[in-house]
């Protein structure tokens, strides 16, 4: 499901959830990117199926192009404080899967981009480097190109 499902047709959503299996690596670098793409009156969060443990990959691969996680530590739906998203992107089969089956009754738009899961890299500290930069780079160019061209298309 998508902006295809008529819902919303392509504006700018108010509250974003990004989505993956531990909110070790592929959603909180979607969220901490977000939040530096997005306006500030966008409520941007992520969550995994299940709670991970925090990757210093993230650290690092976010670091190269000036961003941080901060405090971030993965956590799972349940330890979210706010509810409603109007937008739930999922980076992993089964985030998207666990997604619309949460959100079968609720108006909201379900997005699925699949990203590449890093940890099956192997080799030296910077081949898996490589790997991480990859997922953050591709996380990159799909807010660039599905969420900030929203922004601008509502404010024009």
């Amino acid at each position: 499901m998508g902006p295809e499902n008529g819902k919303r047709s392509g504006r700018m959503p108010g509250a974003v959830l990004f989505m993956c299996g531990m909110n070790a690596i592929r959603s909180p670098i979607a969220e901490a990117m977000a939040r530096h793409a997005l306006p500030k009156s966008v409520y941007v969060a992520s969550a995994g199926v299940r709670r991970g443990e925090r990757d210093p990959f993230v650290d690092v691969v976010l670091d190269e192009i000036g961003l941080s996680l901060g405090r971030h530590q993965p956590h799972n739906l349940d330890d979210l404080e706010d509810d409603y998203f109007d937008l739930i992107i999922t980076l992993a089969p089964e985030a998207h899967h666990k997604a619309l089956e949460l959100t079968r009754s609720w108006p909201v738009d379900v997005e699925y981009w699949p990203t590449p899961d890093p940890t099956v890299a192997t080799g030296t500290r910077e081949q898996i480097l490589d790997a991480y930069r990859g997922v953050r780079d591709h996380i990159s160019k799909l807010i660039g190109s599905r969420l900030v061209t929203r922004t601008a298309a509502d404010s024009g």
